[in-house]
């Protein structure tokens, strides 16, 4: 478990900050800019000394002032991967690797080779940073701080200085992080699709506070939530599992409790968990089941909640599952429309979601296990 409980001041600025993350998996730090993010990963490694607290790592005490205690950052044992590589540039990606390893006797827990096999650098090893692409300096800034051997991986927006295609040769190295080492990660990010890719718990951070903590489907579930989420983004996350493939068309169908949803092709094998993130403004809703029509899930829905007015646009929120596991989805839809329709709470009706309007940036694994087979069937 990762217990904060801090509070700093930096002038005008105050951050206070308490919450509790699993030991496992990716934790994200989400708000928007001047949040408090930075801030308080920077505490959380021992750049920045809060001004009273207690940061602890399964039970272990980093930093209280009840205790008074303040771990260097160097007997934290966390690493570190910033907005940028920050290599030297006169070491080699090798040179770069080892500096990282401890300096102290007895077999490294990650291996070398291990590394280096797992983030794919092995053709990069005796290049200086200034032949690498944004994409590798990240690679190998990720691999340095692993073989410092950490007990928690701290990741300060490692995409935001990379462009979509480097952002995309990335973001499967930090799922095999998550999958493979089982090293705890605190993850910062401004970027929705980042979250719904990789993160386990999702932490709100607004104004230097914790508005929220919880799992990505649930906080994005909230009403309450959207001002924090991204109202012209905000869209429901909801689990599935990959429940089979339609090679002739380039599709794959994901069941949950109470349906299914085809997206396009996914090669991931046969009774994958996995999640989705369906956009408010990409779902459509009928009062009656449509006929004769080119989209391909139409959902009976129940009206649970609809959003307060905000002039043109209305938000209602959705349930697609069954009454023991409900689904929640979201749709954004005109005011005038919502008249016309009726919308009203406990109505039923139908939600209408593109195919296409699902990509690969809306969909990601949710868990690291492999509970199905590796064949494919038909849909």
């Amino acid at each position: 478990m990762i217990e904060v409980d801090v509070e700093k001041r930096l002038g005008a600025f105050r951050l206070a900050a308490r919450f509790a993350a699993p030991e496992t998996g990716i934790t994200a730090l989400f708000g928007r800019s001047g949040a408090g993010k930075t801030t308080l990963v920077n505490m959380l490694a021992g750049l920045t000394r809060p001004d009273r607290g207690r940061i602890a790592l399964n039970g272990a005490v980093l930093f209280s002032t009840e205790q008074r205690i303040d771990l260097p950052p160097e007997r934290r044992h966390l690493g570190y991967v910033f907005q940028e590589g920050r290599l030297f540039p006169h070491y080699s990606v090798r040179g770069n690797l080892t500096y990282g390893t401890p300096r102290k006797g007895g077999a490294a827990a990650i291996p070398f080779e291990a590394v280096v096999a797992l983030l794919g650098l092995a053709a990069l090893l005796d290049r200086r940073p200034g032949d690498l692409s944004g994409g590798e300096k990240q690679r190998v800034a990720i691999g340095r701080a692993l073989l410092a051997q950490p007990r928690l991986l701290l990741m300060d927006e490692p995409l935001a200085a990379l462009d979509a295609p480097r952002k995309a040769e990335i973001l499967p190295f930090i799922e095999r992080l998550r999958d493979e080492l089982h090293i705890p990660i605190i993850y910062v990010t401004h970027a929705m699709e980042e979250i719904v890719r990789l993160a386990d718990t999702l932490v709100l951070l607004s104004e230097g506070q914790v508005a929220a903590v919880g799992t990505v489907e649930e906080l994005t579930s909230r009403l309450d939530l959207r001002p924090l989420t991204g109202r012209y983004e905000a869209g429901a996350v909801i689990r599935a599992t990959i429940a089979g493939h339609d090679v002739t068309y380039g599709l794959s169908e994901l069941a949950f409790p109470g349906g299914r949803l085809r997206v396009s092709h996914l090669a991931l094998p046969l009774g994958m968990p996995v999640r989705a993130r369906i956009r408010a403004r990409d779902v459509a809703l009928a009062a009656t089941r449509p006929t004769a029509i080119s989209i391909r899930n139409i959902f009976p829905a129940r009206i649970l909640e609809i959003a307060p007015d905000r002039g043109a646009l209305v938000d209602v929120r959705l349930d697609i599952g069954t009454a023991e596991h409900p689904v929640v989805l979201w749709s954004r839809i005109t005011a005038r429309a919502a008249r016309e329709l009726g919308i009203e709470v406990g109505r039923d009706v139908y939600a209408l979601v593109k195919t296409v309007a699902l990509d690969r940036r809306s969909l990601g694994r949710h868990d690291p296990g492999d509970s199905g087979s590796d064949g494919e069937d038909s849909i």
